[in-house]
């Protein structure tokens, strides 16, 4: 599937880390396992574990204790196929999706997130388990998203192939045998015999394959190959006679992604999460722009609908005969969110076939099972406490699952109403224009936070085209003029590409990266202070399909105001995307103060 353009990686949402809970006690739930509605108990947590399960349990020293009469507590929710860009992992716990099984990114990302993981870190965000380097031929599907990817060939070559996946920490491979046909277009995929070589040297080092498809003969090919699962399903056509029974034969799995196929088909039917009283409140407005959005050259119709009913049909017919079949997103694809689109899946696979029960234990018990992740996935003593408590029942009906009164990751409440607040005031930001702003004044920091009066501040570093810079973005005190804050711009430049980067992206609109006219006023100016390095300025736009424009800049030890206008880029300023301020290409540590930022 297409994702959305590699600039969209750099947003972010910093969250607060989480400190050790106390321990927390569920008073008479409604209890789902992850298989079955076992009945009311109370339920302990303590030490980010599920230490008991009972009737009358007493709270221990401490204990938050949580009235959940009338409630159903389920495991965290795992979202079987997302590519986990930008806030990703900040947002799914929002929405009880406590755990991404991404399917495609950078290994240093899923690298950096396991490091900061065990030392205590991202207790608030989701886990991140990851197929890393997806396997594709030269020029194929995954190698048109800006990262700079390595290809495989020949089935030679498969071996080495795989084993260098399996060094960079994938935790399990996925293949694409995917030529473009059934969304009109050519693409080059790996031949049959190299996919079968492919598949075949990922289980011999002891990892599950699975194929992304894009049609029902690549299904079965696929399946004939060896493949453990399919991460999408059709709908160019119903699938051949006996494909079910060759799914059962080979105990093959399948994610249907039922969201994306519904968006490619031209169906939006996403949009209607917008409407929803338990999940609007969270709903960014990048997510609320991305789930109006189908995927690009399709419309809704008859046809449409009827393609989408192939794979409806399709999901029926495999449950039914017993194939294993697992919840997955998708996300940040045209027409998802992420969080939010994984309960709009489960919405579909019911709608599909599944009883409410089994979609539940799509998105618990039958990923974590089948992934090999023991720890969680379902409730029982020992386990993981990753938590959701609904307001309702979603065994009886699944759209309950929305009804979210709160979220524990590794026993840890997430604070829900804090993101709700963020979002509220990212909204008021999206309805303001450069016309509301007073003297063109976009971010003074002196509320202390990263904020913008309109549009948005994120990290831009250069990992999404293969680079190693690191860094962070902090107000702190000490502000441009007497002021008590500023933001500091601090990393450590990588040498892994040529003029890396990291600094801050100030985007204008929502969602971001979304071009904004900026041509009544002539350019931007802000206050700097630095270490007497080199910096540059980069402006994107959609006009000169986003490549970087840069002009360079010098910082010294005393505040300056430095100034550009559009056409020290060539530009007349109607369609500004972004502008980033960043340390690079000089290799190695710099820090960089920024303050008063405005338009002029």
């Amino acid at each position: 599937m297409k994702l959305i353009t590699p600039l969209l990686s750099l947003i972010t949402l910093v969250l607060p880390l989480a400190t050790e809970p106390p321990p927390t006690l569920f008073r008479n739930a409604q209890i789902f396992d992850g298989e079955t509605l076992i009945g009311e108990y109370d339920l302990l947590v303590e030490g980010g574990i599920i230490r008991e399960i009972g009737r009358g349990l007493t709270p221990l020293a401490g204990a938050k204790v949580v009235d959940a009469s009338g409630k159903t507590l389920i495991p965290g929710l795992i979202d079987a196929h997302t590519h986990s860009l930008g806030a990703a992992l900040a947002e799914a716990p929002i929405f009880g999706v406590t755990t991404h099984l991404d399917m495609f990114t950078d290994p240093s990302i899923v690298q950096s997130h396991r490091a900061e993981k065990e030392s205590g870190r991202r207790t608030t965000e989701a886990d991140l388990f990851s197929a890393g380097i997806l396997i594709t031929a030269p020029g194929g599907h995954g190698t048109q998203f800006g990262l700079p990817i390595p290809t495989l060939s020949t089935p030679e070559a498969a071996d080495r192939f795989i084993e260098e996946r399996v060094a960079e920490g994938s935790d399990w491979i996925k293949l694409v045998y995917d030529d473009g046909r059934a969304y009109g277009i050519d693409l080059p995929t790996l031949d049959r015999s190299t996919l079968e070589a492919a598949i075949d040297a990922a289980q011999r080092y002891g990892k599950l394959a699975v194929v992304h498809i894009g049609d029902a003969e690549g299904a079965r090919t696929a399946i004939e190959s060896g493949a453990n699962g399919l991460v999408h399903l059709f709908t160019d056509t119903e699938p051949e006679p006996g494909f079910v029974d060759l799914v059962v034969k080979n105990g093959a799995f399948i994610i249907p992604t039922l969201t994306v196929l519904m968006s490619i088909t031209g169906e939006p039917g996403a949009a209607s999460l917008i409407a929803d009283q338990w999940l609007t409140p969270y709903l960014h407005p990048t997510s609320r722009g991305n789930l109006e959005q189908i995927f690009p050259g399709q419309s809704p119709g008859p046809t449409s609908l009827a393609r989408y009913e192939i794979a409806k049909r399709t999901v029926r017919a495999l449950w039914e005969a017993g194939v294993p079949v697992l919840a997955g997103s998708d996300a940040p694809n045209p027409g998802t969110a992420y969080g939010a689109s994984l309960h709009h899946e489960l919405e579909l696979l019911v709608d599909a076939g599944l009883t409410p029960t089994e979609a539940l234990a799509a998105a618990t018990s039958r990923p974590a099972e089948i992934f090999g992740l023991s720890d969680r996935g379902r409730i029982g003593p020992g386990l993981r406490a990753d938590l959701v408590l609904i307001d309702g029942d979603p065994t009886h009906d699944i759209r309950e699952s929305r009804r979210i009164a709160g979220v524990w990751k590794d026993g840890v409440e997430i604070d829900r109403e804090a993101f709700a607040s963020a979002v509220e005031a990212a909204i008021m930001r999206a309805d303001r224009s450069p016309d509301d702003l007073e003297d063109g004044l976009v971010s003074d920091f002196e509320g202390g936070q990263i904020e913008a009066l309109i549009g948005n501040w994120t990290p831009s570093p250069d990992d999404f085209v293969g680079g190693n810079s690191t860094g962070d973005l902090e107000v702190v005190a000490g502000g441009a003029v007497g002021s008590r804050f500023a933001l500091q711009i601090r990393g450590v430049i990588g040498d892994a590409i040529p003029d890396g980067w990291f600094g801050a992206l100030w985007t204008p609109g929502m969602p971001p990266m979304t071009p904004v006219d900026l041509s009544g006023v002539s350019g931007f100016s802000f206050l700097t202070r630095g270490d007497g390095k080199a910096y540059r300025v980069i402006l994107f736009t959609p006009s000169n399909g986003f490549q970087p424009l840069i002009q360079t800049l010098e910082s010294g030890d005393e505040w300056e105001r430095v100034t550009f206008s559009w056409s020290d880029f060539q530009l007349d300023g109607t369609n500004i995307a972004g502008i980033a301020i960043v340390g690079g290409p000089e290799l190695g540590p710099f820090q960089l103060l920024i303050d008063d930022f405005r338009l002029k």
